[in-house]
């Protein structure tokens, strides 16, 4: 199941907390797409994936933000 968060204007560590209280209320296998424009979300989001046990499917750039597509590991 996809899920959305918008996390645009949000300074670090912002867009990585807000990902990771919205991916605990998900069940594992869902997606959650987060658009962020925090320069420091390149960095940070790959990070939170890898300690968290989370699959970075995809990071796009879109318009001056990226998506982030999240697959909730189990």
């Amino acid at each position: 199941m996809k899920h959305d968060l918008d996390a645009t204007g949000l300074l670090c560590p912002l867009p990585v907390l807000k990902a990771r209280k919205h991916l605990q209320r998900l069940a594992a296998g869902d997606e959650l797409h987060v658009l962020a424009d925090d320069p420091a979300a390149i960095v940070d989001m790959p990070h939170f994936c890898a300690e968290a046990g989370h699959d970075l499917v995809s990071v796009t750039d879109q318009e001056a933000a990226q998506r982030y597509i999240i697959r909730k590991g189990g």
